[in-house]
């Protein structure tokens, strides 16, 4: 399965545990456990999904440091889940290119959310790769 798909899978994971308020993990254990009506999350989905709950402090702490406006608590459910699996690609996952990491949460924010989302979520996302790149100096 594609990794676009996969992406869109796990946001679909991390939104409906921001809105329950649930723990990511659980609710994952639970999807893969019963995956309801849709196919069994495909692996890379999984990897996402742990990924964001494992690092989600510092996750969203750079979110939080890179941004100029908007806290990720403010932020909205959506563009706030997109944004952490970019940047968990962005912080964690060598495997992906950065600019990947940014197009395809940009194609998802345009896809998903307000005509506003894809430039605020290019521009923070930017940010992080260059707090990224500045760490690692």
């Amino acid at each position: 399965m594609a990794r676009s798909t996969a992406r869109k899978r796990a946001l679909n994971t991390l939104y409906e545990a921001d809105e329950k308020g649930q723990d990511i993990l659980s609710l994952l254990d639970e999807r893969i456990k019963v995956p309801g009506a849709q196919t069994p999350l495909p692996e890379y989905a999984v990897d996402i999904v742990r990924g964001v709950a494992e690092h989600l402090s510092d996750i969203d702490a750079v979110l939080d440091e890179c941004s100029t406006g908007w806290k990720v608590a403010r932020m909205g459910v959506v563009d706030r889940n997109i944004l952490r699996i970019a940047a968990w690609e962005i912080m964690y996952n060598d495997e992906v290119p950065d600019k990947v990491a940014i197009d395809e949460a940009l194609g998802l924010a345009k896809t998903l959310c307000d005509d506003e989302s894809p430039a605020f979520i290019h521009g923070l996302l930017s940010a992080v790769c260059v707090a990224q790149d500045k760490s690692s100096d």
